[in-house]
């Protein structure tokens, strides 16, 4: 049976980690994180923050209302209480469409 490459995902990021990911400072995200309820990394004994795959998740789509979307930070909580599936869905299918426009790019420059 060939061997499948698949694909390694942690479990937990770390605060620079994920600043470095999204390209902004950390305080920011201290700055959502008390904002936003959807935002709750573990922390451990020390403080350090260790943000999941679905704190990621939720930190794209407050970063996809406030920066594309042009969301102030009231209408975006109200937006996330009101509408979270609805929201994430949609984040998904960007998330797609966006994965879909770099394999493109990557066959046409390959042609």
């Amino acid at each position: 049976m060939p061997y499948k490459e698949r694909e390694i995902s942690k479990v937990y990021y770390t605060m620079g980690e994920v600043s470095t990911m999204f390209d902004v400072n950390q305080s920011l995200i201290r700055f959502y994180e008390k904002e936003f309820d959807v935002l709750q990394p573990k922390k451990n004994k020390k403080g350090n923050r260790y943000f999941t795959a679905e704190d990621i998740e939720n930190f794209k789509i407050i970063f996809h209302l406030l920066r594309d979307k042009g969301f102030t930070l009231q209408g975006a909580k109200d937006h996330l209480k009101t509408n979270i599936t609805g929201t994430r869905e949609n984040q998904r299918v960007i998330d797609s469409l966006e994965n879909l426009k770099k394999f493109l790019l990557e066959v046409r420059d390959e042609l």
